[in-house]
């Protein structure tokens, strides 16, 4: 039973990631954006730490790594855009700021996409959806910046998400 803790062990902080992530949607559907944010921000330190554990309990499979991207997608690709969209984005810019969020969506599943079947070792092909997607919440919970901005770093993250930059592994 012990063994079976341990192997899982990882997947599970996988799935805190995932409910965070859409407790984030959940709590920006109810006009608690700042709240969105700080749990979009604890879903990034739920996906810096599973992979980790995974590798230092040698517990890593292909399972855990596609679990892992759908949880991504979750929390780094949809709750961030609806955030985005529902605090800034619906009152001044409704279609093309749904057209920006929805873009940024398709291409984070773009990048995980591609992530997956890459197996790239040493450095990242696209910004990352997790820097991409924390990047979203931080700049929602600082405020203070014009709708437009929001809507510019939409469409530039999406593009760095999808391009062939080679970003370092830290």
């Amino acid at each position: 039973m012990a063994g079976l803790v341990i192997k899982r062990f990882a997947n599970f902080i996988t799935f805190l990631n995932l409910i965070f992530g859409s407790a984030a949607i959940i709590y920006t559907i109810n006009e608690k954006y700042d709240a969105a944010g700080v749990l979009i921000l604890l879903a990034v330190l739920m996906d810096s730490l599973d992979g980790k554990i995974a590798r230092r309990l040698q517990t890593s499979s292909d399972f855990g790594k596609e679990l892992d991207s759908l949880c991504d997608m979750v929390s780094f690709g949809v709750a961030p855009a609806v955030l985005i969209y529902a605090q800034i984005l619906i009152e001044p810019y409704t279609y093309i700021g749904l057209a920006a969020a929805l873009l940024f969506i398709a291409c984070g599943a773009f990048r995980l996409a591609r992530f997956n079947i890459l197996n790239l070792n040493g450095y990242f092909l696209g910004l990352p959806i997790t820097l991409a997607g924390g990047f979203l919440a931080v700049f929602a919970l600082l405020g203070g910046f014009s709708p437009l901005v929001f809507l510019l770093l939409l469409v530039a993250l999406s593009i760095f998400m999808v391009s062939t930059i080679n970003i370092p592994k830290i």
